[in-house]
């Protein structure tokens, strides 16, 4: 299965994509992991985005597509993989469909997790980071709602996008990912 995980700060993902990654025995891809990886083998893709962490921007589209394009053609991903935090655009989602269509492996499935804005603010505020304060956590909110959440019509229109509920207990959104990611197995086998 090639599977993207999508949802606000604080919903979940890096959680559930460790979870799903091991029910499914697939890698979990985090694009965190990624950029310090590449930094730290002094890559030039990981260089460069580390001028732009530096400086406080994103990085940009173009290099964050060609580190994960670099870590797909890996052995290690024939079996399946999940994308999480990758990708964040509507640039980002094109490219890696046009990336995996010329590959022939498109993706299985895009899980969007979801909470109301009251309980993200609540879930990181409550971690004491210093960038988890309130309104810190607010104008995230706001990013991603204005950056990725075009990405769930983007892929419901792809026939992909599976929305789940991302309160409860982990077990209980657990449990709900693992019912449909079970779900789409059956249809695929």
């Amino acid at each position: 299965m090639r599977i993207v995980f999508i949802g606000p700060p604080g919903v979940g993902k890096g959680t559930q994509s460790e979870r799903l990654s091991e029910y499914l025995r697939i890698l979990h891809l985090s694009t965190g992991e990624m950029l310090r990886q590449a930094y730290h083998e002094q890559s030039d893709l990981g260089l460069l985005a580390q001028e732009h962490i530096a400086q406080g921007r994103l990085v940009p589209d173009a290099v964050m597509t060609d580190l994960v394009a670099q870590r797909l053609e890996l052995g290690d991903c024939r079996r399946g993989y999940i994308l999480d935090g990758f990708p964040r655009t509507l640039g980002q989602a094109e490219t890696l469909d046009n990336l995996l269509r010329l590959r022939d492996t498109p993706l299985t499935a895009v899980l969007a997790l979801d909470a109301n804005t009251d309980e993200l603010v609540r879930r990181l505020a409550g971690r004491g980071r210093a960038d988890d304060k309130p309104e810190i956590v607010r104008n995230r909110l706001e990013e991603y709602s204005r950056q990725t959440a075009p990405l769930v019509d983007y892929y419901r229109g792809q026939g992909l996008l599976q929305m789940i509920v991302g309160t409860g207990t982990p077990e209980e959104v657990f449990a709900r990912i693992k019912d449909i990611v079970d779900q789409i197995a059956h249809t695929d086998a």
